[in-house]
């Protein structure tokens, strides 16, 4: 039987693990806060008003459209009766259009974090030279302009070689399947050696079983260092491009919820985008223009402390939405189509059954 030397389980790095790098106190393994930016070397042009939305006509749905709608709507369902869409009969058709204002705030943030890998062979540079701060490292990628991303930097200058603090420079670690031992109890005879009054023929009468996780050994290669025994440890900067994207829909009295309108699109009325916007002022609907003035506010507020903004835009959408009446056995019944993709919404269908699924 091996043994193995018992460690203690391993922790995260102690933190005299890592040395003191200026421009970069406070760094943490496992990560730390974000960064805030550096102030601008020259000063930011104000935002500039964005031109004057035009054509907000969208036009009316047919019954031919609505009737259509409803008819691969009900065909997708399969606990519903065809009947009303066959037999059904339209009796009036409302629009209830509504807008969405949609602000998206594209930022680039960075965090710092102490890392490490194991050690092949690198030599070490740390204090060879003035290590350059979080903001002056050039990403290597540079991300299309609203689009999530993240890139992470190994930052020069920051790297030390350090003894493995998981297997204290071992390269090994006891084997978790046979704690240590090489082998396990035998599985044939639950490690008596004995089977129905006579000797285990599997094991032999030992009552253990080889492990084959460790071939025996009763020791693994260490996970963190992978047996090099040592470490390299540096800063690392996390680079993150984020898109972070805000909508207010305005209220319609139609009886949709607006919930809906999440996944559809609508007929695109006004779109800018600038370093910093300007808000949306003297729109035709005064709560676009109230969202727009609040949002911006917000973002340029929040995003600004912990991050560079890149870009903004602003959209808005004219979403068409149409209230369909119509008439089956006699009674009243509703259903809405809405968005360009001509989503439908009955949540009071007259004739649903109970479906088995085999």
């Amino acid at each position: 039987m091996n043994s193995a030397a018992v460690y203690p389980p391993p922790t995260a790095p102690p933190a005299n693990m890592f040395g003191n790098v200026p421009g970069y106190e406070g760094t943490l393994s496992g990560g730390g806060g974000f960064l805030p930016p550096p102030m601008p070397m020259e000063p930011v042009a104000p935002p500039q008003p964005g031109p004057a939305p035009v054509d907000w006509s969208i036009p009316a749905l047919s019954e031919d459209v609505a009737r259509e709608a409803f008819k691969s709507f009900v065909s997708s369902k399969c606990c519903y009766s065809k009947s009303p869409v066959n037999d059904g009969v339209i009796t009036s058709m409302e629009p209830c259009n509504t807008y969405r204002y949609r602000l998206e705030t594209f930022t680039e943030s960075r965090s710092t974090e102490w890392a490490s890998k194991p050690h092949e062979g690198e030599p070490a540079d740390f204090y060879t030279q003035t290590a350059p701060r979080p903001w002056e490292l050039q990403a290597t990628t540079t991300p299309s302009l609203f689009t999530n991303h993240t890139e992470e930097i190994r930052v020069p200058y920051t790297s030390s070689i350090k003894d493995c603090h998981s297997c204290h420079a071992t390269g090994t670690m006891p084997c978790t399947e046979c704690h240590g031992n090489g082998f396990k109890p035998c599985w044939v005879c639950n490690g008596s050696g004995m089977k129905t009054d006579e000797s285990c023929s599997h094991c032999n009468a030992t009552g253990k079983d080889r492990c084959t996780t460790c071939d025996a050994r009763g020791t693994k290669k260490c996970e963190t260092c992978k047996g090099k025994r040592q470490l390299l440890t540096y800063i690392k900067v996390k680079v993150e491009w984020t898109n972070h994207v805000e909508d207010h829909v305005v209220a319609q009295n139609c009886g949709l919820n607006v919930d809906e309108l999440r996944s559809v699109s609508g007929k695109e009325l006004f779109k800018n985008n600038q370093y910093l916007l300007y808000p949306l002022l003297g729109f035709p609907v005064p709560a676009i223009s109230e969202a727009s003035e609040r949002l911006v506010r917000d973002h340029q507020s929040k995003y600004a402390q912990t991050s560079r903004i890149l870009q903004q835009r602003q959209t808005v959408e004219l979403i068409p939405i149409t209230k369909v009446n119509y008439k089956w056995k006699g009674n009243s019944h509703v259903y809405f189509v809405y968005g360009k993709e001509n989503k439908v919404n009955a949540d009071s269908y007259p004739a649903t059954c109970c479906c088995v699924i085999l």
